[in-house]
């Protein structure tokens, strides 16, 4: 494989993870691309693997373990680049020997040059990880100014308008969906999250850069925008607006050929009136609360090093549903967190039955690396921790199959997502890609053979099965550009 001339060298990238992952990725094969790179998404066919990795929890780091070493299987060089690689560096580096080179995020504007270095043979140091939120002014208005390279941020020419340079990005699937990265990083301290010492402090996107890459993925047929961070209800704080979001999402429902955009990553303590205003009211913006509540007894919240709880919590999705019965909301949870007691659970229980949530993600605590919590007194037993998950976990399915059967009779908004053979999948306003479950849409109104993905239509929701839905379509509100031919 070595000696490739250039133009023929091709790159397979993989992502794991969260979908700042897939927007950092394809900010990657843009820059792969342009450097003469064929990039795929298909491993068996690669010169080099290029594997952007998660370094979330033990369970995601171990998928990019594997995910490495299958592609390791395939013969190509193999390149870890990501969380995983810029949290561990070169700890990965010595444990994983089957990955040629392990490339943080300072690699990034110069990816092409190190990928050709590895499949010339040559050996690339791996870096030493540094605590990313040091390299930033304290100052979040200052922040613009520094040079540091931050994934998602990058672009062609900072000195053209955003309106007039090329998006560096390249889509590696062809969906209605894209995610659009609002910022990156965090300024908030939770005692269990490792993710700001990684990716660093707070830094939004200028609004200016933001609508011109909601644009250009209309242009390629984007029909949902979903707003992506790591803190979204923080965009603008560094720009001098803190309600900067409200201002940006109606502007990005108007960009031409977006049906809907979503914001998602919220955080409770900084979900203003206005914002919940914007969100619930706003025609084309999805009437959906991807709430970060994490647990809902006051003590534990205190000890996580956030702020809330039952009352509090309930009270801002009830102020939602107040301007919109039937927003949609979902959160994560996680239980075991040390000194956790049955009363702490007991709390969690309470608000979640109150709290008729859509979808719910629940967690088992477990140490990381790097953060406060690891050296919190109090530990709960791993054998409780697996009790409370299971009871929390069964409660959560019960819960969020009843809030979807809710639904049946109502008209619902869906976006098609995938047509395959006579299966018509889409998702109601209220369920994100991937996570809050989907609606197929069956026979008994509009002719099926009709619709194609990215059409929005208008459904009478006739049945559920745990958080998916059945509807019928009754009619296109908003059909998608046909390509046919």
């Amino acid at each position: 494989m070595q000696n490739t001339p250039a133009g023929d060298r091709r790159v397979a990238l993989l992502t794991l993870g969260c979908a700042r992952n897939e927007v950092d990725s394809e900010e990657l094969a843009a820059r792969l691309a342009s450097d003469g790179w064929r990039v795929s998404t298909d491993a068996a066919d690669a010169d080099v693997v290029l594997v952007n990795t998660c370094g979330f929890v033990a369970s995601a780091k171990q998928d990019s373990i594997d995910t490495l070493l299958a592609a390791a299987d395939t013969g190509a060089k193999v390149v870890a680049t990501g969380c995983m690689a810029e949290r561990y560096g070169r700890e990965l580096a010595n444990s994983l020997p089957e990955a040629d080179a392990v490339l943080g995020f300072d690699h990034y504007p110069d990816m092409s040059a190190r990928l050709s270095e590895v499949l010339d043979g040559r050996t690339i140091e791996s870096h030493v990880p540094r605590d990313r939120r040091t390299l930033l002014p304290l100052t979040p208005v200052e922040r613009r100014t520094a040079d540091v390279v931050v994934p998602g941020h990058l672009t062609v020419d900072e000195h053209t308008p955003a309106h007039l340079r090329g998006v560096l990005r390249r889509r590696l699937d062809s969906g209605p969906v894209a995610s659009l990265k609002l910022a990156s990083g965090c300024d908030r301290r939770c005692a269990f999250c490792a993710i700001p010492s990684f990716r660093g402090a707070f830094v939004s996107r200028t609004p200016d850069e933001i609508l011109a890459e909601a644009e250009w993925l209309a242009r390629s047929g984007v029909r949902e925008l979903v707003l992506v961070s790591e803190n979204s209800t923080s965009y603008g704080k560094d720009l001098g607006d803190p309600r900067l979001l409200e201002k940006l999402l109606p502007q990005l429902a108007a960009v031409d050929g977006i049906v809907r955009v979503r914001a998602s990553y919220l955080q409770p303590a900084e979900t203003r009136p206005g914002l919940v205003e914007v969100i619930a009211t706003t025609p084309g913006v999805a009437p959906y609360f991807d709430l970060s509540f994490q647990h809902a007894s006051e003590p534990v919240l205190r000890r996580m090093r956030r702020f809330g709880s039952t009352e509090r919590f309930l009270d801002l999705l009830a102020s939602a549903r107040a301007l919109d019965s039937e927003v949609g909301a979902r959160s994560n949870f996680i239980v075991g967190f040390p000194g956790e007691t049955r009363a702490d659970v007991d709390e969690l229980v309470r608000f979640l039955e109150a709290a008729r949530l859509d979808a719910v993600g629940v967690f088992a605590y477990s140490d990381e690396d790097g953060t406060e919590a690891a050296t919190l007194p109090g530990k709960v037993r791993s054998d409780t921790i697996r009790r409370r998950y299971q009871k929390v976990t069964d409660l959560v399915e019960q819960l969020c199959a009843q809030r979807a059967e809710d639904r049946v009779g109502s008209t619902v908004e869906v976006l098609v997502d995938s047509i395959e053979g006579d299966e018509i999948e889409g998702r109601a306003a209220h369920q994100a890609p991937e996570v809050d479950g989907s609606t197929t849409l069956v026979d008994g109104g509009l002719d099926l053979a009709t619709l194609r993905p990215g059409d929005l239509v208008a459904a009478r929701v006739t049945g559920s099965s745990g958080v998916d839905l059945v509807a019928v379509p009754e009619k296109v509100l908003s059909p998608a550009a046909r390509r046919d031919g």
